[in-house]
């Protein structure tokens, strides 16, 4: 039996490696996992080279675990080690084989470990290893391997009949946690999901059903529990698949979720390695965003489901899968650095989804526009974050008018132009985000040959400031913001009915019944007599103001009544006519219920003047 010490730097290695080298304890199944991956793929590139020509047999790896003696097994049949190879590899922390094996062979390897300090995480949750290893070499005896957490080891021959490894954790009184086969199942199903060679957990209980009619019976039998997938969709070519198996692979991501719109496979090779699928979610009216769905890989690894440093931010919102060797990661493999190859990476997928979504309005315009609704939000929030991505999404983020028709914003500006073109040549572009509420203005609006848009996504507030900053020849005006004569500011004005004095004995009896507006005015204006006798206007850039105040969870105003002026109109009869002659307090009263009414039209009466403004109307109709 031999006996050393581990080369290391300090004594004090293994306490480092315990407390600080990983975030998560749990992260040391997939590097022993990722190690027994790494030693099988070795053997299957000799194999291939003609340098190994043995008989491959089972490859399958398999986890063992012995809650009775408190042990846990990761058993591989690869490439095994000599006495050599363990005294280089095991006994000197920081230096990796999987380094070493990349260089001599690395047209044809696809090696996982790229650090030496991975078997070591064993030390994370166990008090003592032993490693039990035969080479694929004919003059390799086994050799056994154990330390129990200090620097110092044994080694010396053993008996072992398989080629391969096996890593023998005693697992720590602290750690009891990873004796238990749930969890065990719950970290292979998250970390080793689709690695490129079968993992074996015991087995499971397979149900099968025998006869028929009254004869029909459950039988059940014990098989092999393989718990991942070796050839998962995105490692295939994308000619090699059909809709129905992108769709069966996003289920199987994300059991019982709704299907994706659509997906984008991913594949290059140079001037970097990427694979992976994409997938396009449903995303719902109020944008609740659910990022962390984009599962990163190195060569079928799981290392993350944080990739905000690989993908900018609006493409998170994407589900799905991205598998790169090229992508360079810490030795937790847990964060990412960002490097020339991350930001190349990250032009690349920005360029891809927008290529795709310019290829689909192309290939099958109505289906686009269909898909819009959900599309739109994503679309969006791409072309406010991310520059290039606006310049692409202009050729096909659409706009949608209140006939359900749908145009691209330069479609748009060419529609609109005639008609709704201000004194400062600027487009005015009316839209609405609640069209049963606004009905009252848009009919005004359309009467007058305006075109207006339906706008009703939490982000379209900053999509619209987005288009005017970048466009500067048009503005977005909400429909209600003023009155339709005057939301273009081009129409002729028309002739009030009143004389100057019967306007101001008008604007001052509001002035009495109304009170104080909060900041607001009251304005006559000479309107068409098929417009309301009052309405209520909300100044856009107050109310755009407000909005994105409170979507930043800030509320300036408090609880103040909404900001609003109030317009009379003066050619309308109920003021020319009704109001002016009225005497006494009748006046003040029928000034005060038209006000009511307008508020009540644009939603802004509750509570108890709600209540009051009713019992007025019964009142009146008596």
């Amino acid at each position: 039996m031999q006996k050393g010490n581990i080369s290391v730097q300090t004594e004090n290695i293994f306490p480092i490696i315990k407390k600080f080298l990983y975030s998560d304890h749990e992260i040391f199944l997939r590097e022993l996992i990722s190690n027994a991956v790494d030693a099988t793929s070795k053997l299957k590139t000799l194999a291939s080279k003609g340098e190994f020509k043995g008989e491959l047999g089972d490859l399958t790896i398999d986890i063992i675990l012995d809650k009775e003696n408190k042990t846990l097994t990761i058993r591989d049949r690869g490439i095994g080690m000599t006495e050599a190879e363990v005294k280089k590899y095991l006994n000197q922390v920081a230096f990796s084989s999987a380094e070493d094996f990349v260089k001599k062979y690395k047209d044809d390897a696809n090696i996982i470990g790229h650090f030496g300090l991975g078997f070591y995480s064993a030390f994370m949750v166990a008090e003592h290893v032993d490693v039990l290893t035969r080479s694929y070499k004919k003059s390799g005896k086994a050799q056994k391997w154990s330390c129990d957490g200090n620097p110092s080891f044994t080694l010396e021959a053993t008996k072992k009949s398989e080629r391969g490894t096996d890593i023998v954790l005693h697992i720590a009184e602290d750690s009891v946690e990873f004796l238990e086969q749930a969890r065990i199942q719950t970290l292979l199903d998250k970390y080793c999901k689709f690695l490129p060679v079968e993992i074996r957990f015991g087995t499971k209980t397979e149900t099968n059903y025998e006869g028929e009619g009254e004869d029909r019976k459950a039988v059940e039998t014990q098989v092999d529990n393989i718990i991942n997938n070796p050839t998962p969709a995105w490692k295939k070519k994308a000619n090699k698949l059909k809709d129905e198996d992108y769709k069966a692979f996003y289920n199987e991501l994300y059991p019982y979720s709704t299907p994706p719109l659509f997906w984008i496979h991913l594949d290059i090779d140079f001037p970097f390695d990427l694979t992976g699928i994409l997938y396009f979610p449903k995303l719902n009216n109020s944008m609740e965003v659910q990022k962390n769905k984009i599962q990163l890989y190195s060569n079928q690894v799981y290392v993350t489901d944080d990739v905000s440093n690989i993908v900018p931010e609006f493409l998170t919102l994407l589900h799905g899968v991205i598998d790169s060797p090229d992508i360079p990661l810490n030795v937790s493999r847990s964060y990412l650095q960002s490097d020339a190859n991350v930001k190349k990476i990250t032009a690349y997928i920005t360029k891809k989804v927008a290529e795709k979504l310019a290829k689909l309005f192309k290939k099958d315009r109505k289906n686009f526009e269909e898909k819009w609704g959900e599309i739109g939000v994503f679309a969006k929030y791409g072309m406010l974050s991310e520059e290039k991505f606006y310049d692409k999404g202009l050729k096909f983020a659409l706009l949608k008018n209140l006939d359900e028709e749908f145009y691209t914003i330069e479609e748009y500006k060419e529609k609109i132009k005639a008609n709704q073109t201000d004194k400062n040549d600027k487009l005015v572009v009316l839209y609405t985000n609640d069209k049963e509420r606004h009905f009252s203005y848009i009919e005004s609006a359309k009467s007058r040959g305006y075109d207006v848009l339906e706008v009703d996504k939490v982000i379209d507030n900053h999509f619209m400031q987005q288009l005017e900053q970048k466009m500067g020849d048009l503005t977005f005006v909400r429909v209600d913001s003023d009155t339709a004569d005057n939301l273009v500011q081009k129409d002729e004005k028309m002739d009030s009915v009143l004389s100057d004095k019967d306007q101001e004995k008008v604007k001052s009896l509001f002035t009495e019944s109304l009170g104080e507006l909060k900041g607001g005015t009251i304005e006559l204006k000479a309107l068409s007599p098929d417009d309301h006798p009052v309405m209520i206007t909300k100044p856009e850039f107050m109310r755009r103001m407000k909005e994105m105040q409170q979507m930043q969870g800030m509320n300036m105003g408090g609880d103040m009544p909404e900001y609003h002026n109030v317009v009379v109109n003066s050619n309308h009869p109920l003021i020319a006519e009704k109001l002016l002659k009225m005497r006494g307090e009748k006046k003040a009263s029928f000034a005060n219920y038209l006000h009511k009414l307008a508020l009540l039209n644009q939603d802004m009466l509750k509570g108890e003047e709600l209540s009051e403004f009713v019992k007025k109307s019964i009142e009146f109709m008596r």
